[in-house]
């Protein structure tokens, strides 16, 4: 069972897996939530969220998490923002600071930032939150340390500093300048150390326990009573978002893969592929097409004929090569392309030739469409056998393959007939005959070929 949460100054990772079995990643940023959620996990837990140099987590992708059946917490700091705003439409939120937000006692974003060192230094926190202050001193009073007027004098003049001035030794040397009872003053600095309150960790932990609990009931998937709108900004975001991988758990650099498929000349039809996949699995999607098994099992016995990969141990091995760490959603995807493929298969014949046009080879291949079937139909070669050609079958695929292709003859002609579109072998070796056959008519016709021609 899968569960990501997102943390860093509030609670630490550490700490966090002493709580809840689940991958812990650093303070979310805009677009992270929606990777996570393509992992299909259970559950996704916000606790921290930057908003410094990037965008903060959107509303949208914490929507399509959920419209995905996931069940998505929010807690102590950014996750109870989110929580608060979203909890009308099912975001789970957890803890005080949570309810003070959805009560409307909170509303400024200020009471739960501070700032904090990177991910080399643990998230350390540098200054402290509004509300761990306003928690702190609401405690002070309790133990009768300070007053009410003195309490309120403290929280007016801490919410007065930038956030990352906010900490005890500068707002008692501002409440001192105040002129604020030095006596109270003195008994606040001596009582902090023991007294102080860390609300953001508090609930953080709190949010961590029922995540525990409601996912030790075995819930379900999230069910949502809205119908997600995929609009065109969501798209744009969503296309921005998606991750590249080489490694289990590391994200590719977009430019290096980029580089090695441009710099080897397979990126425009890499791009036109990816494209094509990318549709029709939006159309899939659209549908509302989810495979049964048995469309599951044909998709993987067809993606296996395709690659020569009939046996079990060298399947698992590509696999493994392929870097697919999650079978389950790799197949459930290619199923749905190849849905699509069957159901659209007119219309992308009907746009093939407009695409040739697009890339300039659509004149010069009906050229040689024509030309190849006025010279067979000519020699009466229009379905020569190998006895017409004067090949053996070992010949014509040499032929075909190494001086042709220049590649090595496939081991599973079938597996490569099926790979290329051809419904058959016997397909592949008619068109692979009658492509001889016109190479060799055409070099009969050159000048200095030893034939004259009128």
């Amino acid at each position: 069972m899968k569960v990501y949460i997102f943390t860093g100054p509030t609670l630490h990772a550490e700490e966090g897996r002493a709580e809840l079995d689940a991958v812990f990643l650093p303070p979310a940023l805009q677009g992270d939530v929606y990777r996570a959620a393509r992992e299909h996990p259970v559950a996704i837990g916000l606790i921290d969220g930057c908003f410094e140099g990037a965008p903060a987590v959107w509303h949208k992708e914490i929507l399509w998490a959920m419209s995905e059946g996931i069940h998505v917490y929010g807690s102590a700091s950014m996750g109870a923002l989110r929580a608060a705003e979203l909890a009308p439409f099912g975001m789970e939120g957890v803890g005080t600071i949570f309810e003070s937000f959805q009560r409307g006692e909170l509303e400024d974003d200020d009471e739960v930032t501070l700032s904090h060192a990177g991910e080399e230094d643990g998230f350390r926190p540098l200054s402290e939150a509004m509300v761990n202050l306003r928690a702190t001193l609401a405690n002070a009073e309790r133990a009768g340390v300070v007053g009410s007027r003195v309490r309120d004098g403290l929280e007016r003049l801490a919410k007065g500093m930038y956030y990352p001035e906010r900490g005890y030794p500068a707002l008692l040397a501002r409440a001192a300048r105040e002129g604020l009872p030095a006596s109270e003053l003195r008994a606040l600095r001596a009582w902090l150390p023991e007294g102080q309150v860390n609300q953001k960790r508090a609930d953080a932990l709190a949010m961590l326990c029922r995540m525990r609990e409601h996912l030790a009931s075995r819930p379900g998937p999230k069910q949502v009573s809205y119908t997600f709108a995929r609009t065109d900004a969501w798209e744009e975001a969503r296309r921005r978002c998606e991750p590249l991988r080489l490694e289990a758990g590391a994200a590719l650099p977009r430019d290096s893969l980029l580089e090695e498929l441009r710099v080897s000349g397979r990126f425009p039809r890499a791009r036109l592929g990816a494209l094509a996949r990318a549709l029709a699995l939006e159309e899939s999607q659209r549908q509302g097409v989810e495979p049964d098994v048995a469309t599951l099992q044909a998709a993987c016995d067809g993606l296996r004929r395709e690659h020569g990969l009939l046996e079990v141990e060298p399947f698992l091995r590509w696999l493994k090569q392929q870097r697919i760490e999650e079978p389950a959603r790799f197949l459930r995807e290619e199923a749905q392309v190849r849905w699509v493929e069957t159901v659209l298969e007119p219309e992308m014949e009907r746009c093939l030739p407009d695409h040739l046009r697009s890339t300039g080879e659509y004149g010069a291949l009906l050229e040689r469409t024509r030309r190849k079937a006025h010279a067979l139909e000519k020699a009466g070669l229009e379905r020569p056998g190998l006895a017409e050609a004067g090949l053996t079958e070992e010949a014509l695929w040499r032929w075909y393959f190494t001086e042709r292709l220049g590649g090595p003859v496939p081991a599973e002609l079938d597996t490569y007939a099926l790979r290329l579109g051809f419904t058959d072998v016997d397909t592949l070796r008619r068109a692979a005959l009658r492509e001889f056959c016109f190479l060799r008519l055409e070099s009969e016709e050159r000048p200095g070929s030893g034939r004259s021609s009128r």
